[in-house]
């Protein structure tokens, strides 16, 4: 549909990207919250891994990753039943010019922080500049796109913009607000691991041990409980985050009843293991959901900043040695589908075939950079789902001699030079089944004369290599969303390719690449924005950056009986705002 924008600025409760948002102004509570829900109970969670700090809004220590989503709190929320919608949170209205060069925010006068001093204007304006300035890399982008940040009254801000990005305004209302006078006097960006910032959301933490646990109590005197995107959010009166050093006693708490919800991302686990006493008695809980999300990629990602990875027709070759259909059913049974691009299982994946329409005039003017498949259209190949396929692995050497690596009379697969072709997968220590997944295709390398061996390190490790780019193929997770924008770039456009720290690990470096985000970001009708991310998720995908595992388009959860969730699951499912937001305990 096209966008109809703002004829002229007026305040609203809330802003869409296309059109204006489905909820009307003085709506009850969002669709998927139950505003009846009672408020009491506790839920305890099982986290594998260990956290160094509870500050996730700057760069230094480990940090729980729900902490960003349980104690933080920005002038809008975003609602899960649409893509691009937010709603007045600390704001009680947004305001807009039709082309989005500018947004402005009004506080609502009860806002206050959990220590009951108000949220003000100077609060806002001193939160976007230093989360900008020294806050966590990925709040960094939008700051350098921000020309002005200025008080247009006691409770009303405005920031101007300095490019061409209609989702500005929509990112601008989801900026964390800090409280400044905490951080008078303090090194924000390398404070303590025990600053624990205070924010104005229903939760603070309350109890913790660096490494061990995190206990978040709900604020008897939150001053949101009226407000309507608050409806039936924050009913659970306690939530514990309890970490394990592997799945293995993680999975024996919830047993137990220690721990009273989990995810299951093992097929096979949850068909085999899941039948223990408290399943029976009904104590336990099994429910599958369904979403609408994109798949994301996860894989095995390849560095293509290092030889021989800079070359397609090797990442191609890899592809193709990877015997998924015996891999899958090895491991799931054959259940689980592959992932096959990276916004697959959404509307906004690309579709089979050549590209049409409006993808292929986006690609069409850097057809002559696009690898093989980009435009005439791409799909991995299949194996025939035996141990040992034959035919992909001479597909698979066919590729590798093409691209001049061949095998000696030993053999071992060597280039002109006669070096031997030889890499390490470097994983988080933990995932017996992304082990099991390494070592099988290891195995198949093997016969292609391909010295490959997997290397699990902890945590920290991980994180300092993964940070560095010291790695040759890495074990890679990233979840897309229905609004894919400008964390796009910093996923795989090129200024970030070569960032320490950054999120680009594969170092996509590629100029049809950016060009596909910035269409995301300056479409200004639904159809465009869909076909640019089709045009981007081809680019991707014929990329073969990642060798994609199977996918998982259901959630599959299991939770003590007396834990209950409203039965309208959003279209993002089981997603951040979901779970433990509109969750509640009744006996």
């Amino acid at each position: 549909m096209a966008s109809v924008g703002i004829a002229s600025a007026e305040p609203m409760h809330g802003i869409a990207m296309y059109g204006e948002p489905a909820l009307p102004d003085g709506f009850v509570s969002l669709p998927y919250a139950n505003p009846d829900a009672p408020k009491g109970g506790t839920m305890v969670t099982a986290e594998v891994g260990g956290f160094d700090s509870l500050n996730p809004y700057v760069d230094s220590g480990r940090v729980p990753w729900q902490l960003s989503y349980l104690i933080g709190e920005s002038l809008m929320g975003r609602s899960l039943d649409e893509p691009f919608s937010l709603y007045g949170l600390l704001a009680e209205s947004v305001e807009t010019d039709e082309d989005r060069k500018w947004v402005e925010f009004t506080l609502r006068p009860e806002a206050a922080f959990s220590d009951g001093t108000p949220v003000t204007v100077d609060d806002v304006i001193w939160s976007y500049e230093i989360l900008g300035t020294q806050g966590h890399g990925r709040y960094r982008s939008f700051w350098s796109q921000v020309e002005t940040i200025e008080a247009t009254g006691e409770r009303s801000v405005r920031i101007t913009f300095n490019t061409d990005n209609r989702e500005l305004a929509l990112i601008a209302g989801m900026r964390p607000i800090l409280q400044k006078a905490q951080f008078e006097g303090v090194d924000f960006a390398n404070e303590g691991p025990d600053m624990i910032p205070i924010t104005s959301a229903p939760y603070t933490i309350t109890d913790y041990e660096l490494g061990q646990y995190v206990e978040l109590t709900r604020n008897p005197d939150y001053w949101g409980a009226d407000v309507p995107f608050r409806q039936g959010i924050a009913n659970l009166d306690t939530l514990r985050l309890e970490f394990f050093g592997d799945e293995t006693p993680a999975f024996e708490a919830f047993k137990t009843g220690d721990v009273h919800f989990t995810r299951e991302f093992s097929e096979s686990r949850w068909e085999s293991q899941y039948n223990f006493p408290r399943v029976q008695s009904g104590e336990v809980v099994k429910e599958i959901l369904t979403h609408q999300r994109p798949s994301g990629m996860t894989g095995f990602a390849m560095n293509t900043r290092r030889a021989p990875f800079d070359d397609w027709r090797i990442r191609e070759a890899l592809i193709t040695a990877f015997n998924f259909e015996f891999i899958n059913e090895t491991i799931t049974g054959g259940q689980q589908p592959r992932i096959t691009s990276y916004f697959s299982n959404s509307p906004l994946g690309m579709q089979d075939g050549p590209a049409t329409g409006r993808v292929l005039e986006f690609l069409e003017p850097y057809a002559d950079q696009l690898l093989p498949g980009t435009i005439e259209g791409y799909a991995l190949p299949q194996t025939d789902g035996s141990e040992n396929d034959r035919r992909s692995l001479r597909a698979a050497l066919a590729l590798f001699a093409e691209a001049g690596w061949t095998p000696d009379d030993s053999g071992t697969l060597r280039n002109g030079a006669g070096d031997a072709l030889e890499f390490e997968i470097l994983m988080k220590t933990g995932s017996s089944e992304t082990e099991s997944i390494a070592d099988m295709y290891i195995q198949t390398l093997s016969r292609l004369g391909i010295d490959a061996r997997l290397t699990n390190v902890d945590s920290a490790q991980y994180v300092q290599r993964s940070d560095a780019y010291d790695f040759d193929m890495i074990y890679y997770r990233r979840g897309l969303s229905l609004s894919p924008g400008n964390e796009q770039y910093a996923y795989f456009g090129t200024e970030y390719s070569d960032t320490q720290g950054g999120r680009n690990l594969m170092g996509a470096n590629s100029p049809a690449i950016d060009a596909m985000i910035t269409h995301l970001l300056t479409s200004e009708s639904q159809s465009d924005f869909i076909a640019a991310a089709r045009a981007l998720d081809r680019t991707l995908t014929a990329g073969r950056y990642v060798i994609p595992f199977y996918q998982w388009n259901i959630s599959r959860i299991a939770y003590d009986q007396n834990l209950h969730h409203p039965e309208n699951i959003p279209i993002f499912g089981d997603w951040p705002g979901w779970q433990p937001d509109v969750w509640w305990y009744e006996e």
